[in-house]
């Protein structure tokens, strides 16, 4: 059973057998609450306004309309939910999309369940989940279509960053999180919070796997 400030999620994705599996997974889980399924991103974007979850986990491949373009339905008004993207990915060709769009974190749906939950909670607490797996294969794919010219202009973008900012840009490209940031370069949580904010202006990115790929393209990991 959910605690009354449980985090309040809501599944949206076409397979029935997958809102099933993750409903019963995660009814397990006190601090986690199940709160609306939605079979397509038209009808999980008004169950997101009506229940206001704090977490969605959106498919991206969905009839009526896509995880992608309901994703930045939800990002484009006041306070939006925080949003997992779930994707097959080896098959998927929006991932960078959904990452403009203001995706705050993905997972493949083959994920083991405890990194799923471990996933819910993290977004919940404002700290955007990247699988490690996944940040990979997205470097891969940007850094063999045109990677040539792309090192320069990296480098140049990272040369606009402090000592401290640079360590957290090279952490973040290693996909840890700003807990375990605090932890590895002694600083507090909300300070790395700001340092991430700063290298979101300065290397003018929206999201953490955009500074890992600068990182990437500029040699440094």
């Amino acid at each position: 059973m959910s605690t009354p400030d449980a985090t309040r999620v809501l599944l949206v994705d076409d397979d029935p057998l997958v809102r099933s599996a993750l409903s019963l997974m995660l009814g397990g889980q006190a601090d986690l609450e199940v709160v609306g399924e939605a079979g397509d991103g038209r009808e999980g974007v008004a169950l997101a306004r009506s229940l206001r979850p704090d977490v969605i986990l959106m498919d991206i491949r969905m009839p009526i309309r896509n995880g992608l373009d309901a994703t930045r339905d939800l990002h484009s008004g006041p306070e939006p939910p925080r949003i997992i993207i779930l994707t097959t990915f080896d098959a998927d060709e929006h991932v960078f999309s959904a990452l403009e769009a203001g995706a705050d974190g993905f997972l493949l749906k083959d994920t083991p369940p405890a990194e799923i939950v471990d996933a819910i909670r993290r977004v919940a607490g404002g700290d955007p989940m990247l699988s490690p797996s996944v940040t990979r294969t997205l470097i891969q794919r940007v850094r063999a279509d045109g990677a040539g010219h792309r090192s320069a202009a990296a480098e140049g973008r990272l040369a606009r960053l402090t000592a401290r900012e640079r360590e957290v840009a090279l952490a973040v490209a290693r996909g840890l999180s700003n807990t375990e940031i605090s932890g590895e370069l002694y600083l507090s949580v909300p300070t790395v919070k700001a340092h991430v904010s700063r290298l979101y202006d300065k290397l003018e990115v929206t999201n953490r796997v955009q500074i890992a790929i600068l990182v990437h393209d500029a040699g440094l990991a």
